[in-house]
């Protein structure tokens, strides 16, 4: 068992050995559940008894059965996590799972901070550092999706070629809206720019021009199609956003919705 496990003599005393411990049991728990994340996969068997994942100081992570003291040395993670593996999406599972670590990851800080008499200035000074790091729950989502937009981002490109006349349909845009969120996706856009993705993009929109403005299409901002007469538009020229066209099943430009509306 690594040093500060379960039952482990390693005993934080002040703020920063506090916080130390914590990074490294977080960034334990995060290679468990991304890049580790097959190995982690195969360890939970749901055939198996109550198993718990479990972070170290030392950045190591481990899947095992509860301790059998009662109460245990340390806080312990939540019980029987690999019951529910099959039941549900990997990504789901995963992010469930992440939640329950970030729960666990703070139980434990603070019960150091308790068992050595944190007053309220530690304390808030404890819970300050730690809320400057993304919880594991948000590393976690957002290596799934950088995961998700690669793959789209590579399906999308070879439909595309596939296509005798790719502009001219109105679903497209939501699949490559331009302005991502997170710069971790931005990263990604970057590293397929290098293998020549974006470039074949611009080729083949670079003569769009907005119905609405009469500007060129650009790679980073957000077009949509109209399904009925299948001219393109800036979002922000129609006033819509990326998140407000995923909820349309059906996009009709300003002209195409008024014209229907005269006798």
């Amino acid at each position: 068992m690594d040093g500060g496990g379960r039952g482990g003599v390693y005993n934080p005393r002040t703020v920063e050995e506090v916080y130390r411990d914590y990074q490294g049991r977080r960034n334990g728990l995060i290679k468990a559940l991304t890049t580790d994340v097959g190995r982690f996969f195969r360890q939970c068997d749901p055939n198996k008894e109550n198993l718990c994942l479990y972070g170290f100081p030392s950045e190591k992570w481990e899947v095992n059965l509860p301790a059998e003291e009662v109460p245990p040395e340390l806080p312990e993670p939540a019980l029987g996590i690999n019951f529910a593996r099959d039941g549900m999406p990997e990504s789901d599972w995963l992010s469930l799972v992440a939640v329950h670590c970030d729960a666990w990851l703070l139980s434990v800080a603070y019960f150091f901070g308790a068992r050595f008499g944190f007053d309220k200035s530690d304390r808030k000074r404890l819970f300050s550092m730690i809320n400057d790091l993304p919880t594991v729950y948000e590393v976690v989502v957002g290596h799934n999706n950088k995961q998700t937009v690669a793959k789209s981002s590579i399906s999308n490109h070879s439909s595309t070629k596939s296509k005798s006349n790719a502009q001219g349909r109105g679903s497209e845009p939501l699949l490559k809206y331009a302005k991502l969120q997170a710069k971790d996706e931005e990263d990604e856009l970057e590293e397929e720019d290098e293998d020549g993705e974006d470039d074949d993009e611009e080729d083949e929109h670079g003569d769009t021009l907005c119905g609405a403005c009469g500007e060129n299409y650009a790679s980073d901002e957000f077009w949509i199609c109209c399904d009925i007469c299948e001219r393109w538009f800036h979002g922000k020229c129609v006033k819509i956003t990326p998140a407000k066209a995923e909820h349309i099943k059906q996009y009709k430009c300003p002209s195409c919705s008024s014209n229907k509306r005269r006798p």
